[in-house]
This record gives C-alpha cells, sequence and structure tokens, in this order.
C-alpha cells in the first residue's frame, strides 16, 4: 500500500526518527539510517550538455536535476549546495550561496558564473579571464534539513562548454571619503574624515588649510592614497593655484596658502566611480535665534573668523541671544543646512538627519549646545574640534 511519510526530529536530535502513515500503523517506525552516506548519490548530467554552450551572461538559470541520498529508503527534507570547480578532481572548488530543498534546482546563472571567474583568478591572479568556453565541473553536497547530520555528495557532472565572463559589480558612492596631507593634523599620517552633505548621496565636504607649496592626497578609505590623477575634473574656485607635484606622487599642490573649502563630487559610471574636486574660499557661519534671531544663509554678521593657518581657532561673533547653537561650513551652492555641525563631547558632529525642530529634539539631548549672549563659538577646523565659551 501506497505510505505518505512525514519525518518528525526530536528536540535532542535521536536517531530513531518518528514517521507517521496516513493509510496503516507499522509495528515499529522506520529509523534514520546514515549507513550510506559515504555513496554517492546521483546527479544527472542535462540531456543537452554535450551539444550546448551555457553562456553565463546571458542565461537566467541551470537546470540540475539529481536523485535524493539514501538515508535508509525514506524520503526525508533534504537540503542541496551546488559546487563548482575547474578541474574534474575537485581539488579547488567554490559552494554557491543559494542552496535548494527539491531534486529540480534552477541554478542562477550570474552566481555560477562569477564563482567560476573567482576559481580562475585565485589560480591565475595576473591573467584577465578569457573569454572563450571551457568545461566546468558540478556535484552537490546534500544534509537533512535543518540539521548537521548527514552530509554527503554526489557524482561529479560535467558541462563541456561554459562561457563566463567577468562582470565588475555595480560601483556604490561611499558615505564618506578622506584627506592626508602635508599640513592636515600629523602631516602625511592623519587621515581626516570628509563627511557626506546630509541628504546628496555622492557629495562630501571638508575644511582644510594648506600653506604655499602644501600638498595632500585623498582616498575612500584610510590608506586609500589617490592623487591628482585620480580626479576627473578640478575647480578651483578659490585661486589655490592647484597642480600636479612633479616627483611622480601625483600630490595635489597648492601653489597659494590659505584656508579652503573642498567639496568632492561622486558620480557612478558602471562599474566605477568618478570623482570631481571644486575648491572654495574656506567659510563658517552661525545662524538662528542665538545669531540674532538670522536664518539668512552667509549672512555676512555672522560670518566666523579665520585664523592665520591651522593652528588657530575660528571664532564667530558674539551671540546676542540665548539659543541652541546652529552653526555650518559654507559650500557655494548648497544649502546651509546640509552642511550643519554640532558640537558633541568636545568634537563636531555632522548634519546625517532630518533635524524639522532642532538638535535636542530630532538628535538627542547630547548633539545640542545651548548658549547665552556674549558667549563665542570657536572651532578648530584642522582637528574638527570645538567649543562655546
Amino acid at each position: 500500500m501506497k505510505q505518505i511519510l512525514k519525518m518528525m526530529l526530536l528536540p535532542a536530535m535521536a536517531l530513531p526518527l518518528l514517521l507517521t502513515s496516513c493509510d496503516e500503523d507499522r509495528d515499529s517506525n522506520p529509523t534514520l539510517d546514515l549507513s550510506h552516506t559515504s555513496e554517492l548519490f546521483t546527479l544527472n548530467t542535462p540531456a543537452l550538455a554535450a551539444n550546448n554552450t551555457y553562456d553565463l551572461a546571458s542565461a537566467q538559470t541551470i537546470t540540475l536535476t539529481c536523485s535524493q541520498p539514501n538515508f535508509g529508503g525514506i524520503p526525508y527534507s533534504v537540503r542541496y549546495y551546488v559546487q563548482a570547480a575547474l578541474d574534474q578532481a575537485f581539488g579547488t572548488y567554490k559552494e554557491l550561496t543559494t542552496s535548494f530543498t527539491a531534486c529540480k534546482m534552477g541554478v542562477d546563472a550570474r552566481e555560477l558564473n562569477d564563482s567560476i571567474v573567482k576559481l580562475f583568478q585565485q589560480a591565475n591572479p595576473d591573467t584577465d579571464y578569457p573569454a572563450v568556453a571551457r568545461p566546468v565541473y558540478l556535484r552537490l553536497r546534500a544534509m537533512l534539513e535543518g540539521t548537521t547530520m548527514g552530509e554527503c555528495f554526489s557524482n561529479i557532472i560535467t558541462l563541456p562548454k561554459v562561457l563566463a565572463s567577468y562582470q565588475a559589480p555595480q560601483a556604490e558612492l561611499p558615505t564618506e571619503v578622506f584627506v592626508v596631507g602635508s599640513s592636515i593634523q600629523d602631516a602625511w599620517s592623519s587621515w581626516k574624515l570628509v563627511p557626506q552633505v546630509y541628504g546628496l548621496a555622492g557629495q562630501y565636504y571638508t575644511m582644510v588649510y594648506v600653506p604655499s607649496g602644501g600638498m595632500l592626497k585623498w582616498g575612500t578609505f584610510a590608506n586609500d592614497w589617490r592623487g591628482y590623477d585620480r580626479l576627473g575634473e578640478i575647480n578651483d574656485k578659490a585661486g589655490a593655484g592647484i597642480s600636479e607635484s612633479s616627483d611622480g606622487n601625483s600630490n595635489l599642490v597648492f601653489a597659494n596658502g590659505g584656508w579652503y573649502v573642498l567639496q568632492f563630487t561622486g558620480t557612478v559610471v558602471g562599474s566605477s566611480i568618478k570623482f570631481d574636486l571644486s575648491v572654495f574660499p574656506g567659510a563658517a557661519y552661525v545662524i538662528g535665534n542665538a545669531a540674532g534671531g538670522s536664518w539668512t544663509d552667509a549672512d555676512e554678521a555672522w560670518k566666523m573668523t579665520a585664523p592665520a593657518d591651522a593652528t588657530g581657532l575660528w571664532t564667530s561673533p558674539a551671540f546676542t541671544a540665548a539659543g541652541e547653537l546652529r552653526a555650518y561650513i559654507k559650500v557655494p551652492g548648497i544649502d546651509w543646512w546640509r552642511t550643519e555641525f554640532t558640537l558633541n563631547n568636545g568634537a563636531l558632529y555632522w548634519r546625517l538627519v532630518d533635524i524639522p525642530s532642532n538638535w535636542a529634539e530630532n538628535v538627542g539631548a547630547d548633539y545640542s549646545v545651548n548658549v547665552t549672549p556674549g558667549q563665542k563659538l570657536y572651532v578648530n577646523f584642522d582637528y574638527n574640534t570645538g567649543e562655546v565659551k
């Protein structure tokens, strides 16, 4: 009589597995048999494999079918993992991330493509992946679903003609960039954070002091030593006199010293990001209730005074009323609130969220600085620290 059996795993994973029959009870339940795990179960070679070229760049899936492993003749739930290799001996292989619970599985062609390319690059690190069809070898690893029991493998099949290709991942804009240089914090060792303009992906800004002849580099992470040659357009709006160093290091050289606002702009172009740099005269302001109630962007009456060099402090006009500190670096063409900062434990904290009301209400009390009439804001834009006193 045909019977449908359902596996029930005991909490303690005891080997005798309880099964139920729809039609009749047996005098004893079948038990899990792991004595066959060393035997290969069958992975079928696709019918058209011998005469078919699998172009993984244009395919969606590759269909594989298999028999179920022998766990005692009972159709237990099994999870299958696809493994790929470029040598039939499977000395080096990659296991695909996607797994399956059915004996018929649609293997993601892109995932298989990327695994094949990585295997080739691992064996040939200085060689581009050749755009020719090659044999690819596949097998399955199987385990009882939801357990670590019963690991076993299928036979190895051959797909004689598989055309894979290197596909660069889609580039993603970073959330910040960095600068390092001869006059930034500790020369050529401190990577200064360049935060993202709030709400504008691919826009980054900072304030730096560069003396005449000073140099800097930049990067998308600390120790990412990019120079003049890694930038697209350089828009010098401050008369800094920027050029490429002649020492072969491609540093950005500033002919004229001073405080500058750097604005990096990143644009995704296929699998890479093109970065441009705009340089503006250094400028910072306070605004809001404590600043005479003025909410005018770049109000000259509330412009901070720049120090002579990086060792000095930027100083705001004296506040004329009590209220919450609102201050910002001015990047021409960008609203003040997108480049706003506050103080948190003596460090500048760059705005990252919407602030429809104020820092205290929308970000937190620790990020809100209340000032009184007569006080001033003092900022070290080299180390990005500040205080009100």
